[in-house]
């Protein structure tokens, strides 16, 4: 339990307001952090606050120690941690783990300008780049088999290369040009046939 009647106090309080709170968590009675920024924010950090036994008549521990904070610049942590202190002698004898966040998720801008955002990005593209492209699946690709007919009818549309004549898709074209009828241009048959023939 928490060590004297005002942690207590504040104990409850902190478990009442941040119920249900994803960015909130209760290490012990006496220790907490909380998540200032949204998940996935590369400019999103962790605070860590735990209260001594003399809490609140002396200052708690703040900490930015934990794992999630590994991508901010060790200045920037320095930075905020003074700031948190600054708060922290103003609000000496009073429960003050809650103004901490608080002052913290309203200060995040201000705590954070300096810090590069594309600091993870680099990372991964650097590893990305390391490693070798690795295909998904060496599965071959499958032949569509032919009958006998259907390849009777190819070899007749084909020359002696496995080319088709020119011209075979002509009929296509001219389908395709009466399809596609322009209101400010009228085809007549004799255009569409030269239309076809010189693939204009």
């Amino acid at each position: 339990m928490a060590a004297n009647e005002d942690q207590e106090m504040e104990l409850e309080a902190l478990r009442s307001i941040y119920e249900g709170d994803v960015c909130f968590r209760e290490l012990s009675p006496v220790s907490f952090q909380y998540r200032i920024g949204e998940s996935g924010d590369p400019k999103a950090f962790l605070i860590e606050v735990s209260w001594p036994e003399t809490y609140p008549q002396t200052a708690p521990v703040i900490s930015m120690d934990a794992f999630f904070n590994n991508t901010i610049s060790a200045a920037i942590k320095q930075s905020i941690l003074e700031k948190l202190m600054v708060e922290v002698e103003a609000n000496l004898g009073t429960a003050m783990t809650y103004t901490l966040f608080e002052y913290a998720k309203d200060n995040k801008d201000v705590f954070m300008e300096n810090q590069p955002v594309n600091t993870v990005t680099s990372v991964s593209n650097s590893i990305a780049i390391g490693t070798p492209d690795v295909p998904a699946s060496k599965k071959k690709e499958k032949k569509e088999q032919l009958s006998k007919t259907q390849k009777r009818k190819l070899a007749d549309k084909t020359d002696n290369k496995g080319e088709l004549p020119r011209g075979w898709n002509w009929v296509d074209v001219i389908k395709h040009v009466s399809i596609f009828k322009l209101s400010f241009f009228t085809v007549s048959k004799e255009r569409v046939r030269t239309v076809a023939y010189f693939g204009f």
